[in-house]
């Protein structure tokens, strides 16, 4: 049974366009509230990004929790994994983040996190939402008796107790004196906190896009803007550039020659090193969007290779599945299971500066075991929720069909829907750079025009 509100990371959208909005943020924290409930839940612990309606939809998710009985703790802008760590720290039964990750400041969503700091599963989201219809069809929601109904409270050391978690995955061996970084972060939920890890570790630190004024979160920065890091690399000749996204779950480096290293290349170089080493326990989990050169790599080193769906959730599932430990997307979501339970920016960039250093080489260096094979990708966006229906059109399948053949066994694609955004992606991906990106432009005409 597909799901109505949850996406592939919670529940998303435009702020004051439904889903996004006061009343559906707080009946979705009394079904929520009520659901967990039954499962023995208490408190729920609840971060959020830098953005402005963060606030509004704080308020709105604690109104609706404590109606149902449930008590909350607020922790403010924390990064995702933060979360999903604190929430067992603290002993609380749950975690709620209010985010739209890598989205514009005019976006905004809600996710929710098991006291195992794990997404909640299929059946429990389904659940929750059937709570949730009825209480939009009834126009109100009940409330616990006036005995019964929950407290709040503010935590005000979660940021500090976070830093040293994401400091004990370093070994200690090892330090990063002599190390000059760029870390930027996105003006978003780490901005207080991932410049200190590093510096704190021995690292010459300088912190660019840390000044979160509510509506910069994301703002041609970040994990998904590179520019500006790559800039500050070259100009302070630094070792390396960090970059996380919002709610800073993603990571994606910048080498010392301005060259961005990509999630596929931070999977290959963890793989690697973890090979070397003896440590790498089983293989690599990747997703349908995953380079075709890091499988390649992967492959020629003896390391087992398995793609997901897109969406950290489904990489993590297949790492239960299999047992192996490391995992992750092309966007930077990289899974260390051994050191954290969700996709941490932070702690994964810590296993990265930790390769480099017991190499005693550049990133540059460490990636250079990897080929990239050119890979087109195409965001086609919708003006309305009918992207199965384009992607089934005949149109669109014909164009797929032709394109398949036109690339024979050099190549691949892929068409998907966005979990997160009205949009449809279409990727190409073949030994030859020009004819990959013809294709990749064919087919999202075709697309266009089916929309």
């Amino acid at each position: 049974m597909s799901r109505k509100y949850f996406g592939t990371d919670g529940v998303r959208g435009r702020v004051g366009s439904f889903p996004i909005t006061p009343t559906f943020a707080m009946q979705l924290g009394w079904a929520a509230g009520t659901v967990l409930a039954s499962s023995g839940t208490k408190e729920v612990l609840v971060g959020k990004d830098t953005r402005i309606s963060g606030y509004m939809l704080e308020s709105a998710m604690e109104a609706g929790f404590t109606a149902a009985g449930i008590n909350v703790a607020l922790v403010g802008p924390m990064p995702t994994p933060a979360v999903a760590y604190l929430a067992s720290t603290f002993r609380a039964d749950a975690g709620v983040v209010i985010s739209a990750s890598h989205n514009p400041f005019y976006d905004n969503g809600i996710k929710f996190f098991s006291n195992a700091g794990i997404k909640l599963t299929d059946e429990q989201e389904l659940e929750i939402e059937a709570l949730l219809e009825q209480a939009i069809e009834r126009g109100e929601m009940p409330c616990a008796e006036a005995n019964q109904i929950g407290k709040v409270r503010r935590i005000s050391d979660a940021a500090g107790r976070y830093i040293e978690f994401c400091k004990g995955t370093f070994p200690k061996h090892l330090s990063l004196n002599g190390l000059k970084v760029v870390v930027d972060s996105a003006n978003g939920a780490a901005y207080q906190i991932a410049h200190k890890v590093y510096a704190e570790l021995g690292a010459n630190v300088f912190s660019i896009n840390d000044q979160p004024d509510g509506f910069n979160i994301n703002e041609k920065c970040g994990a998904t803007h590179l520019d500006s890091l790559q800039k500050a690399v070259l100009e302070h000749e630094a070792d390396v550039g960090i970059a996380l996204d919002g709610d800073a779950d993603r990571v994606m480096f910048v080498d010392h020659q301005g060259e961005v290293v990509d999630g596929d290349e931070i999977l290959f170089i963890l793989a690697q090193a973890a090979h070397q080493n003896g440590t790498l326990d089983g293989g690599v989990v990747g997703t349908l969007m995953s380079n075709l050169g890091l499988e390649l790599a992967l492959k020629e080193m003896g390391i087992p290779f398995r793609r997901a769906k897109v969406g950290d959730r489904y990489v993590v599932e297949q790492l239960k599945e299999t047992g192996w430990g490391l995992g992750g997307e092309g966007s930077g979501h990289i899974l260390c299971l051994e050191e954290t339970t969700t996709g941490d920016g932070i702690v994964a960039s810590l296993q990265v500066l930790e390769a480099m250093m017991l190499a005693n080489k550049t990133l540059a260096e460490l990636k250079s075991g990897m080929t990239k094979l050119p890979q087109v990708l195409i965001n086609v966006r919708l003006k309305a929720d009918n992207a199965n229906e384009v992607m089934a059109s005949d149109a669109v399948r014909a164009a797929v069909e032709q394109a398949e053949a036109t690339l024979g066994d050099e190549g691949r694609v892929l068409l998907r829907k966005s979990g997160t955004e009205p949009l449809i992606r279409v990727m190409v991906e073949s030994t030859n750079f020009n004819l990959t990106q013809s294709q990749a432009e064919f087919i999202a005409s075709a697309v266009e025009q089916a929309a």
